[in-house]
This record gives structure tokens, C-alpha cells and sequence, in this order.
């Protein structure tokens, strides 16, 4: 029997219900692997590619989302099947899962944030998943825990999953102490007592990742792994222009071109995403807790924590990941950890290179944790 592949509008998120085929870059006709990305799907959060699963090859016979149409996830993008698969099979199936599709309730919402007080500070939070394996996502400077909105269900199978906002960061209290990496080190540690989480795996991108570093140097028998993605804490270089850019800027024409700096693609950047960031940098209280954490992150240009000598000597898996054209911290830090750590290099991302290659980040991270 002929074998055809439906892909399909992928689900980004638990809150993702729709989402907009912003172009496709696999023409009909073309050549399809598995892992190759195939359109470009633009969400309410942020522009993604849509990867071929696994164990599909062929050729792309349609595609049944054109260009500008805004489809429900689990909607028919295209098919794929051999070319001798004869066109009235494919004619067949198209007709047939359009007849039969029912998109999901559009009341479905993501998880619902929870709040946990940690020194006298409340800490916004989100739970994902069921399981004994606990894993906490930190998110990096000005950023917030649905910055892990690609990652968070592919990494909750089997697992517990907890994604947090920093103090002075999305929903959590304003108030940071003294905004060191250490001290939110401190906060981060007071948040697993509070969640009674003995045993953690952490994932940290960017500041967040010198914030899980700091985490497991302090308590290493605590920390099961690290994954630390486009890390902070690994050497003093880091585009201070930037951070000093995203904390000053007061409209979306001034964000923009500091925001383009996250990302390979600047088309990543929407108008969403810049409202998003003003709305929350014009809370009360925001703009003096990024200039606090800033000041206890940077010292003058360079970054105030370094951590790898404590870091190397844990002895415990350590993967890094970072975006060969990241502009924001050198891709090359991870080496400084020599032979104590996996380090991944991805071609073509930047410095958010969990949202950027999410796919692949998802499949290293998940490696990464079974093996651990």
C-alpha cells in the first residue's frame, strides 16, 4: 500500500490554537527529509518553522495551506508521498481529512500561573507535566517563562516541569535585592524549598543559565544536570550595548532594532512580541528591577560572574547550546568548560536559540535528561 505523510499545523505551547503560513520554503515537488523545515508559521507569540517528524521522506505532492491562510493546529498544511503515488490517492486523502477535521475548543488555555512566596517576595510560576523527574526552565535577562513556550511541553513527557519568572521579571514581585546572579541563585534555591524539589534538573538560557550554574556551585548535590542554553557565566564577553538598549528603550521604534540583536532572523521579531515587552517594561516598578538586575549582572562591559572553574570541577552532565550567530554572548564560551561539558553549535540561530531551532533544542535537551 502507498505511503503518504499529512503534516499538519504543529502546536507550539499549550495556549497556541491558531497559527498563520507565512511562506512555504519547500517547493511541490521538492525532496523531503525528516528534521527538514518545510514553511514558516508565524503565532499570536512568535514566527517558527515547521519541521518534517521524523521517519517521513518523499516528496511534498501538496501544499494545502497556501501562503497568508490562518489555520487551527492539526490543521492539513501539505502531503507527502512518493512520486509514483498516483494523484487521485492524494486527491482522496485531502477530501477525506477535510471532511472529517474538527479543530480543538478554542477555550483551551495554557497552564494556569501559580504563585509561591520565596523571602518575603511572590514568584509567578507555571507546572507542566507529571512525573518523580523535576526540571526547572530559568529564563534570561527582561525575559519571562513563556519564553519557553516551544519547550515546555516537549520536555514534560514523563517529567515535571516548572518555568518561573524571575523577581523583577513577568508576573513576580518587583522587587530583586541586590540583582546579582548569585542573589537570584539564592531566590532560585528558596523556590525549590518552597516546591519541596530535592533533587532538580535546571535549564537555564542566557542569564539564567549563570543563575542555574550559581544554583548548582552552591548546592551541588542538589543539581542532578545542567543544560545551559546561549550561556551567561561562562566568560565576560557579552553585548553590554544591548542590555543598556533593551532597558532604555521606551517605545517599539527604540525596542526594535536592540530586540532584531536576540535573533539569526530578525523577522522573528513581531509587533506583538515588542508590545508585549513595552506593556511590561511600563509596569510599576519594572524599569528600576532591570536596571538593578542589569547592574548586578554586568560590571562595566563585561559580565560580573564567571563560573566556570566551579562549574567544571562538579562533576555532573553539563550540556551547552549555542546559536552560531548569537550577538548577544559569544557562541564560542562553551568551550571554556573544555571536556566537562556536551557543547552544541547551531548553524544559522542566534541567541534565542530555543525558539529559533526548537526542534533541535527540544531533542538535545530531551537526550540530555534521559542520560543524565
Amino acid at each position: 500500500m502507498s505511503q503518504i505523510h499529512k503534516l499538519t499545523m504543529p502546536k507550539w505551547g499549550l495556549s497556541m490554537t491558531e497559527g498563520k503560513v507565512e511562506a512555504w520554503l519547500v517547493e511541490e515537488g521538492g525532496e523531503i527529509e525528516p528534521g527538514m523545515e518545510v514553511a514558516d508559521v508565524d503565532t499570536d507569540k512568535i514566527s517558527g518553522s515547521v519541521e518534517v517528524p521524523p521517519g517521513v521522506t518523499g516528496v511534498l505532492r501538496r501544499q494545502v495551506g497556501r501562503t497568508g491562510d490562518v489555520l487551527p493546529v492539526g490543521a492539513l498544511l501539505g502531503v507527502v508521498a512518493d512520486a509514483g503515488v498516483p494523484e487521485e490517492e492524494i486527491e482522496a486523502l485531502i477530501a477525506e481529512f477535510q471532511s472529517t477535521f474538527v479543530p480543538e475548543a478554542a477555550a483551551e488555555e495554557g497552564p494556569v500561573g501559580q504563585d509561591v512566596e520565596v523571602g518575603g517576595v511572590r514568584l509567578r510560576y507555571v507546572q507542566v507535566g507529571e512525573g518523580d523527574r523535576r526540571v526547572v526552565l530559568l529564563h534570561g535577562f527582561g525575559g519571562n517563562k513563556d519564553n519557553w513556550l516551544f519547550n515546555l511541553e516537549a520536555l514534560a513527557e514523563g517529567r515535571t516541569v516548572y518555568a518561573l519568572d524571575f523577581p523583577g521579571h513577568g508576573e513576580s514581585d518587583k522587587r530583586v535585592g541586590d540583582g546579582s546572579v548569585a542573589g537570584l541563585g539564592t531566590t532560585v534555591a528558596g523556590f525549590l524549598d518552597a516546591l519541596g524539589i530535592d533533587k532538580v534538573d535546571l535549564v537555564g538560557h542566557s542569564m539564567g543559565a549563570a543563575v542555574a550554574m550559581a544554583v548548582a556551585v552552591a548546592a551541588p548535590g542538589r543539581v542532578r544536570s545542567l543544560a545551559l542554553l546561549a550561556p551567561a557565566g561562562l566568560g565576560q564577553e557579552i553585548n553590554t550595548g544591548y542590555l543598556r538598549g533593551f532597558v532604555g528603550a521606551q517605545s517599539r521604534r527604540e525596542l526594535k532594532p536592540h530586540v532584531e540583536k536576540l535573533f539569526a532572523d530578525p523577522a522573528l521579531v513581531t509587533r506583538e512580541m515588542l508590545e508585549n515587552l513595552l506593556k511590561f517594561k511600563r509596569l510599576d516598578g519594572a524599569q528600576a528591577a532591570l536596571t538593578t538586575v542589569l547592574e548586578g549582572f554586568v560590571s562595566g562591559d563585561v559580565q560580573a560572574a564567571v563560573l566556570v572553574e566551579p562549574v567544571a570541577a562538579l562533576g555532573i552532565p553539563i550540556l551547552v547550546v549555542a546559536g552560531a550567530e548569537d550577538q548577544v554572548i559569544p557562541a564560542g564560551h562553551g568551550a571554556a568548560l573544555g571536556g566537562k561539558a556536551e557543547v552544541q553549535v547551531l548553524e544559522g540561530k542566534g541567541h534565542m536559540v530555543h525558539l529559533e531551532a526548537a526542534g533541535d533544542v527540544n531533542r538535545l535537551l530531551a537526550g540530555h535528561l534521559e542520560r543524565a
